[in-house]
């Protein structure tokens, strides 16, 4: 009997493809404890019997193996990804509800190794209250209920397969990231530095647009200093292609900007400190 026939409060039936609850692939339970039941209310819902399974079989997930990043660049160029957003950036609709992070696991699928891209961004979504939890441990998809808009990988050698139609360009498309951007800093699997990619009828191909009209957002090289390294960085850019500050710069603007002021009230015969 499909969900959306009428069915007595606290009744229980098998999951059927036409609920409105998705399996994605959930893990097998008995047939005598059901993944759906009816509740007090009359709407379906997982019963507590597959919540409780569902929460066994999350405990046997890897979510950590303690590996380092690829280099001190790569870990540099992430950070700057996501520092710059979180100190200086809101999305014009969801405003500061979205996650921005990097080096986790994206886990896609039950039974399948999560992917890690560089960097992501994530809209309309807010961090757990618990991340110590394991569900909260990691980014999963079935959990938020959306892949990340953008994912960001950044080249440090040629085994990555960031661009194989069976490794991470084939992954993300087929969870539908919406961007894809590969910065091949030293190119050494492409031409070009920066690659990127754009999601149209279920597959990423390749581009030339760098402005991300749907999230508001825009990326570009910028050559300069970060953390007292000076090198050629992937930057998040506004529609003119002016990079979205760090938390330092934007103190730094600040501090220039005071600066400025202080020096116009002194030459007006004003002390600024009165």
């Amino acid at each position: 009997m499909p969900l959306g026939s009428a069915l007595q409060p606290g009744a229980r039936t098998h999951y059927q493809p036409s609920a409105r609850i998705p399996r994605m692939g959930l893990p097998a339970i008995a047939a005598s404890e059901p993944e759906v039941v009816i509740g007090p209310d009359g709407l379906p819902r997982l019963s507590q019997a597959y919540l409780d399974a569902y929460e066994r079989f999350m405990q046997t997930l890897v979510t950590e193996d303690d590996r380092p990043v690829d280099n001190l660049f790569s870990a540099k160029q992430a950070r700057l990804l996501i520092d710059s957003l979180y100190a200086s950036w809101q999305h014009p609709r969801f405003g500061r509800r979205f996650i921005a992070d990097g080096n986790i696991g994206v886990f896609y699928a039950f039974h399948q190794p999560p992917v890690v891209p560089d960097m992501f961004l994530s809209l309309d979504v807010t961090p757990p209250a618990d991340l110590w939890k394991k569900s909260s441990r990691s980014y999963f998809i079935w959990e938020y209920g959306k892949p990340p808009e953008v994912v960001v990988e950044i080249v440090s050698n040629t085994e990555g397969g960031e661009e194989e139609p069976d490794g991470k360009l084939g992954i993300y498309g087929r969870i539908k990231v919406a961007h894809y951007v590969v910065y091949d800093p030293g190119q050494q699997t492409g031409g070009e530095p920066l690659r990127v990619y754009a999601l149209e009828r279920g597959r990423l191909v390749r581009t030339d647009e760098t402005w991300f009209d749907d999230i508001g957002l825009g990326v570009t090289l910028w050559r300069g200093e970060y953390q007292g390294c000076e090198d050629t960085w992937l930057r998040w850019c506004n529609r003119d292609g002016a990079v979205i500050p760090t938390g330092e710069e934007r103190a730094e603007t600040e501090r220039a900007r005071a600066e400025r002021l202080a020096a116009k009230l002194r030459a007006a015969g004003i002390d600024p400190d009165a």
